[in-house]
């Protein structure tokens, strides 16, 4: 399956995606922390161990890494805002794949980022100490993640630094938070992942091998445990289910329903118009509606996206508009990150060449 059909079918909050699967968590709210095992600090002062007079956020990241670099200024607004309050923190380089570029990165980021930087220690563990003592045994397969430690050296919080409240942090720094009652909820949402993710690995073998009846099955378990927000995220993947069973009249009418409910939702548009365009055997009437879909997908976004352009080159070329398909492609092409331009640049060479690309690639 290519790169870009992953955004195009945005599966129900995260459900749908087909990570593997994370080996049970050893490390839970209201353990002692781990022991901080660092092979040089980049910034700041060294941290030797934990003592009873800080609180500390320990947050995992990588300099390759899309969303930690969204959530840094905003990590080191709550370092300045409560590091008069006894707070550390601490960030973690981890899964570094060049650890000699940190210290320049760090450099760049100038006050965006003024708290402690430390690399892991890889002496002992390849993968680094830190990511396997702390993020692996925690059952933690993202980044960025955060955890907190308290006064008394024990995990009081584990998540994503842009979900921390600043309650919550008041809270710990106060020695009020209440470690037990949070760590029943935190179990509970675990619990609620490895359903999600279970699942997931059942909806997408089951699309796979399409066996159509467990998919469908898999898909509505699925939408009872997530929030109703997602509903429409799981109409895109069961248009695929009704294209599958050659219901292509059942799959143009939710499409057209479910496009007409989010008409700004751009990446919805996109992950439906999508489903239509790649449908086997879709007339002109799907067509027409893949392109009044992703027509809206692209004026929600500004046109801008490469991955909705990339859409829209297709739909272009499958009406017979290949000039404007190449056209299309070219800038899709052009905004793309790096990672996905040789994959645009192979679907731009096909319609170059007058072929339309294969789906499922």
């Amino acid at each position: 399956m290519r790169i870009l059909n992953f955004f195009r079918t945005l599966a129900l909050s995260a459900a749908l995606s087909m990570a593997a699967a994370v080996p049970a968590a050893t490390l839970k709210i209201g353990d002692p922390a781990p022991a901080l095992q660092v092979a040089k600090w980049v910034q700041g002062d060294p941290v030797q161990g934990f003592d009873n007079k800080h609180v500390y956020i320990v947050e995992f990241w990588a300099t390759w890494c899309g969303p930690c670099k969204a959530s840094i200024p905003h990590l080191n607004e709550v370092w300045q805002k409560f590091k008069d309050k006894e707070l550390i923190v601490i960030g973690q380089d981890c899964w570094e794949q060049d650890e000699t570029g940190v210290p320049a990165f760090v450099t760049k980021m100038g006050d965006k980022m003024t708290y402690r930087v430390a690399l892991d220690d890889k002496s002992k563990e390849p993968d680094g100490a830190m990511a396997v003592n702390w993020m692996k045994a925690a059952g933690q397969d993202g980044i960025p993640t955060a955890f907190i430690v308290n006064r008394q050296g024990k995990i009081a919080w584990i998540g994503h630094p842009m979900t921390l409240e600043e309650s919550v942090l008041q809270d710990i720094l106060a020695d009020k938070f209440d470690v037990a009652a949070y760590a029943k909820e935190f179990a509970a949402k675990e619990q609620k992942q490895e359903q999600l993710q279970a699942l997931s690995q059942k909806l997408g073998k089951a699309m796979q091998t399409k066996d159509w009846d467990t998919a469908d099955s898999a898909l509505t378990e699925l939408e009872k445990l997530v929030p109703e927000s997602a509903d429409s995220q799981g109409n895109a993947v069961r248009i695929q289910i009704l294209v599958g069973r050659k219901d292509l009249a059942g799959a143009l009418k939710l499409a057209e329903t479910t496009s007409d409910a989010q008409t700004t939702n751009a990446s919805l548009q996109n992950a439906l118009a999508w489903s239509l365009a790649t449908a086997p055997g879709v007339d002109a009437k799907g067509l027409a509606l893949a392109q009044k879909i992703i027509g809206r997908a692209n004026t929600a976004s500004g046109g801008t996206d490469c991955q909705i352009l990339d859409t829209v080159a297709r739909i272009q070329f499958m009406n017979g508009q290949t000039n404007e398909a190449v056209a299309t492609e070219q800038k899709a092409v052009d905004l793309a990150p790096e990672q996905a331009k040789p994959y645009l640049q192979k679907f731009l060479a096909d319609y170059q060449a007058g072929k339309l690309p294969d789906a499922k690639e």
